[in-house]
């Protein structure tokens, strides 16, 4: 995720002091205009212990954010999948109708905080929960290899979870695309189905990727964060992790 620095003209930074809120204007920033330095590492947090019985089909409603909103692919579009994912979850705890522009400059905003903040080229799921905490106000819970029946009891409880994947494994069932996936990549699980054993996926990477499905065990076997080597050629070196954000009350 080569990350540029973009600055909207017609972007207003409303200057608040300790305090992060969401408006209906959306020429507001939608992130805390105070940067601050991030430089304690989250806790990964189990989850609550599965349900014993699950519907055999659950499907979460929300909004689409695509990583290149305008369907334009050069820097930093291409790179933006992170930052897509974790705008789907936002919006998802705080609905809002918004427009292209608006979701364009919401990745800006994203991109410029994680610039000011010293984030590499490309960050992990331990690094999108820290985002998420510090700029979005969302409470971020990391678990750690997690099961098929794990992830359908945190769907099933209407909680969206940002899968960290590789995508050239993806690419096996999705080939909308290009060069055979990327190597590293995230998307929003937002339901099941057990009778077609699929996963209902917001695939941020591609124009058609709105509750695009995925087979139970190929998304289970794309789960890799990014590589603890920092080389995303090896992403199936990477630990197998997910998160989810709660609405911080």
């Amino acid at each position: 995720m080569r990350k540029g620095l973009y600055i909207g003209t017609t972007l207003l930074i409303i200057i608040t002091v300790g305090t992060f809120y969401f408006t209906r204007d959306h020429s507001q920033s939608i992130i805390s205009s105070q940067l601050p330095a991030i430089n304690t590492p989250i806790v990964s947090t189990l989850a609550p212990i599965p349900t014993p019985t699950l519907p055999p089909s659950h499907l979460i409603n929300t909004m689409f954010v695509p990583q290149a909103p305008e369907n334009k692919w050069n820097e930093p579009w291409q790179d933006t999948c992170e930052e897509a994912a974790l705008l789907t979850v936002y919006y998802y705890h705080n609905p809002a109708i918004v427009t292209t522009k608006e979701i364009k400059t919401a990745l800006e905003q994203l991109i410029e905080y994680e610039n000011n903040n010293g984030f590499g080229a490309d960050i992990s799921i331990e690094q999108m929960g820290l985002i998420a905490q510090k700029s979005l106000k969302l409470k971020p819970i990391i678990i750690s290899d997690p099961t098929i029946e794990e992830l359908k009891s945190y769907l099933s409880r209407d909680l969206p979870i940002i899968i960290p994947a590789n995508g050239k494994i993806l690419y096996l069932e999705n080939h909308n695309f290009n060069n055979f996936g990327p190597y590293y990549h995230n998307i929003v699980l937002l339901g099941y189905d057990d009778t077609i054993q699929k996963f209902t996926v917001h695939d941020v990477g591609t124009r058609h990727g709105a509750y695009f499905i995925y087979s139970y065990q190929l998304l289970m076997d794309s789960i890799h964060d990014f590589p603890p080597d920092l080389h995303k050629e090896n992403i199936n070196n990477g630990p197998k992790k997910v998160l989810i954000l709660e609405k911080m009350l």
